[in-house]
């Protein structure tokens, strides 16, 4: 709990800052760790009372996080500027567990997918689709945002999914989208993507490895779970190639029919 009155006022073992640089940053509540960044609190409060009203009113670090500047600004001793530098220190945070997998990097799980992505994906309030581009060893070649959605939709097309791994020269990918809702229980709509993209890749040589949907600390991989294996959807999105070869064999099998039935008939006369 804070004290009554400055942080300078307090005893120095208590005070955040001291504590940081004796103790280390992980021994500090996440309240004492905004007031560092506040710095000062409001004439009836100190800066470690007004982060944990802060953090009260926004249901933790994650509203912190989710919120805009306006709704920062609500809360009494938060002005413009201190909302803009925690907003300021919660992205370098962001982009630090985030930066970019280097190229020929080789993907190991998707646990691992899972630990780059999660921190760049969780607080979206929109879908976003990833695709991950790979060589034939399974080396990064890189990534690339495919489409951006509303809060429940994200519209991908396998023509612009694919365009991009031909140019590329692919040889394998991995999809990767959130769930703003925070469950990463793929939808119907999500399995049925999965299969026609799975069937499109079959089609142009470029294997799926896995479709991970990542929610708010966990996730789904279709690899994982055998999804991709069994593909039990495909059979309602089949390929051009495949359509086309049905209708070849059609064709030839009712020009087979028809030369028997004449055959039969000659017989007869």
């Amino acid at each position: 709990m804070g004290r009554r009155g400055g942080i300078s006022q307090w005893p120095e073992s208590e005070r955040p800052r001291e504590r940081l640089a004796r103790e280390g940053p992980e021994s500090l509540t996440d309240a004492q760790l905004l007031a560092i960044l506040l710095r000062v609190g409001r004439q009836d409060s100190s800066a470690v009372e007004v982060a944990m009203e802060l953090l009260a009113h926004l249901d933790g670090l994650q509203g912190l996080s989710n919120r805009g500047l306006d709704e920062l600004c609500r809360v009494p001793g938060i002005g413009q500027a201190k909302a803009a530098q925690l907003k300021a220190a919660i992205e370098l945070g962001k982009r630090v567990l985030a930066l970019p997998l280097a190229t020929g990097t080789q993907i190991g799980s998707s646990l691992d997918l899972f630990r780059h992505y999660h921190p760049r994906l969780r607080d979206l309030r929109h879908e976003v689709f990833i695709i991950v581009l790979l060589d034939a060893k399974h080396h990064l070649i890189r990534d690339a945002t495919v489409s951006k959605g509303s809060l429940t939709l994200s519209i991908v097309h396998p023509r612009d999914v694919f365009n991009l791994a031909v140019r590329e020269s692919a040889a394998a990918v991995i999809f990767l989208h959130n769930h703003p809702s925070g469950d990463p229980q793929p939808s119907v709509e999500d399995r049925a993507l999965t299969a026609r993209l799975v069937s499109v890749g079959e089609v142009l040589g470029i294997r799926v490895l896995d479709h991970l949907i990542v929610g708010d600390g966990r996730y789904v991989s279709f690899a994982d779970q055998g999804w991709l294996a069994a593909q039990p959807d495909i059979a309602k999105w089949p390929s051009e190639a495949a359509r086309r070869q049905g209708r070849r064999r059609v064709a030839r099998k009712t020009s087979r029919m028809g030369t028997d039935a004449s055959g039969l008939g000659g017989a007869q006369t």
